[in-house]
């Protein structure tokens, strides 16, 4: 019996491995991810942020009634690219997870507590028959005791915390630029214009806060913000001023 030519049946459960030790619904997955919006976090040693690339859908559909980032706590933000009802399932189930930890401990929840929280339901549903793995890359950014922090969860369940990274269709290079780009000792400011430049250097055509929606928290305040269209059309005009962007 050749393995190649049966290759096709391993994807018929989440319980089979193939041959050469792989699950096929997962890698079906993360090519989910692959194929959804560019989303980007980083943080620095002053703030951690997420910023996300938003398409035009259709002319019929609403624009303004599509969020792709999220409050989970006062001190935590979050964005996902992937399937979004994958997503907001698991934005919500956060939500309540940070939520309890303040009920019970009287304190904020630390980010890392919150991500391994999420990864364990998405483990879950990589090992069970009759289920199928979330399609989704959640990034959580946030301010704790431990200073800024930034984690990616995959859909295998598995995390990773970074200086930055990017999901999406075009990860690739916007991961590019952040290389070149990148520093940890930016100040708040600093931050939200590498991470909307980062995000406006892949959109086609001319960037606009209406492309663009993004996400901060500053190691001061603990307080994450989503900013206003306004308050990212002035960066965006302080890096056209600059000769970082085109507008």
């Amino acid at each position: 019996m050749s393995f190649g030519l049966s290759a096709a049946a391993y994807d018929r459960a989440i319980t089979i491995f193939s041959p050469d030790g792989r699950i096929y619904q997962v890698e079906y997955a993360f090519e989910s991810v692959r194929r959804g919006w560019t989303t980007l976090g980083l943080k620095s040693k002053k703030a951690a942020m997420v910023v996300v690339e938003k398409k035009k859908i259709s002319p019929l559909v609403d624009e303004n009634q599509i969020q792709k980032i999220f409050k989970i706590d006062d001190h935590i933000g979050s964005s996902f690219a992937g399937i979004a009802s994958d997503g907001r399932v698991l934005i919500e189930y956060a939500r309540q997870e940070a939520l309890l930890h303040r009920l019970y401990y009287d304190e904020p929840a630390p980010v890392e507590y919150l991500v391994k929280r999420v990864c364990d339901v998405k483990q879950a549903y990589t090992q069970h028959a009759g289920v199928r793995p979330f399609g989704v890359a959640v990034i959580f950014a946030g301010v704790d005791d431990q200073g800024t922090q930034l984690y990616m969860t995959e859909p295998s369940g598995r995390y990773l915390s970074y200086y930055a990274v990017a999901v999406g269709e075009k990860a690739n290079v916007v991961s590019e630029f952040m290389e070149k780009n990148y520093r940890y000792d930016m100040d708040v400011k600093e931050t939200i214009k590498l991470g909307i430049q980062a995000i406006a250097s892949v959109i086609e055509g001319k960037p606009s806060s209406e492309l663009i929606e993004a996400g901060y928290v500053d190691v001061d305040s603990k307080k994450f913000v989503i900013m206003s269209r306004s308050e990212i059309d002035s960066v965006l005009q302080e890096l056209a001023k600059e000769g970082k962007i085109k507008l």
